[in-house]
């Protein structure tokens, strides 16, 4: 049969379609970033992922040739920030700092404005955060072993500290509970520093909390951290055993946060800003900053923080149901 001069010109007018997409993906590429790069952190200045995504900006501004700007929007359980980047031109200009909020936020809330695996196009992770179990300087308990036998001497007594309901630390005292086997209360207040003085007041028995805001007091005797949350022991804290070793099986908790862009983003612009974002990492005055918070600087592929989010909204949403928590 001889060529069909239309079906001819409609080939050849989709492969000019498919060159002039292609063309143009590349130089939108290479075009970025045209102008600074902001990126919306869903807590206040001051806190452990505000320090961490200031460090790594700071390292990332000199290699994108723009200045990458934080912008701080704290609140609603990291619902307004993450909204504002799902809804944000997918250009690469506007990231996301995302965090163990998020993988948490799937279980505790009925409908969310987005969703985390859906609408956002991963980085790369950038650091993960140990927590600890504290109790007060002047505390009668050394060891963890000696706070399991008086919560199961006495099932409902021992007080447990955390931030916010929900929270990773709100969870992770949950999570205790059934690990250890025992009874406990467990008393969520409004921010570390309201944990930090129940928990030096006697309010509380212990504490659960993320290790770096709390190194100054455990450096200058206030607190005795007791056991850590992590796998594998602190590198500075060498004597401080884990949960696991301490005697509660298969107990491992820890935060983490990475960066993100709108869904839609450009392959090769998520690629560069993937690549410039383990470069940061890599340095070692950005290692020794994030170290010096208590964290542990990841880096990784994109595909890796994928993996990592969908795993850890499972783990999540199991012990949010585990714990009898009700979804808002």
């Amino acid at each position: 049969m001889p060529n069909d001069p239309t079906l001819t010109f409609r080939r050849d007018a989709l492969v000019a379609l498919a060159a002039a997409c292609a063309c143009g993906r590349s130089t939108a590429a290479s075009a970025f970033p045209s102008r600074p790069v902001t990126l919306v952190v869903p807590f206040g200045p001051g806190g452990i992922a505000d320090l961490t995504a200031r460090a790594v900006a700071q390292a990332m501004a000199p290699t994108l040739g723009q200045a990458v700007v934080v912008d701080n929007r704290p609140g609603a359980g990291s619902i307004v920030a993450s909204q504002a980047v799902a809804t944000a031109a997918p250009d690469g200009h506007t990231l996301l700092l995302m965090s163990n909020g998020h993988a948490v936020a799937a279980g505790l809330f009925k409908r969310l404005p987005y969703d985390a695996q859906r609408d956002f196009a991963p980085i790369a992770l950038l650091a993960s955060f140990d927590l600890a179990l504290f109790v007060d300087a002047g505390s009668r308990w050394r060891t963890l072993g000696q706070v399991l036998e008086h919560a199961r001497a006495r099932p409902g007594r021992l007080t447990i500290g955390t931030v916010t309901a929900g929270s990773t630390q709100h969870l992770a005292a949950r999570l205790f509970e059934t690990r250890a086997g025992i009874e406990a209360l467990v008393v969520p207040y409004k921010g570390t520093p309201a944990v930090l003085t129940a928990l030096r007041g006697g309010e509380v028995d212990v504490g659960f909390e993320i290790l770096g805001p709390w190194l100054p007091q455990l450096q200058a005797g206030a607190l005795r951290a007791l056991a850590l949350t992590a796998a594998r022991r602190w590198p500075a804290l060498p004597e401080l055993p884990t949960m696991i070793e301490a005697g509660v099986p298969g107990f491992e908790v820890g935060s983490w946060n990475g960066l993100a862009a709108p869904a839609q983003t450009p392959a090769e612009v998520l690629a560069r800003l993937n690549t410039i974002a383990n470069a940061a990492l890599a340095r070692p005055a950005v290692r020794a900053q994030l170290q010096a918070l208590g964290a542990r600087p990841t880096g990784g592929t994109a595909a890796q923080m994928a993996t990592w989010l969908a795993n850890e909204t499972r783990r999540w949403g199991a012990v949010i149901r585990d714990a009898k928590i009700v979804a808002e």
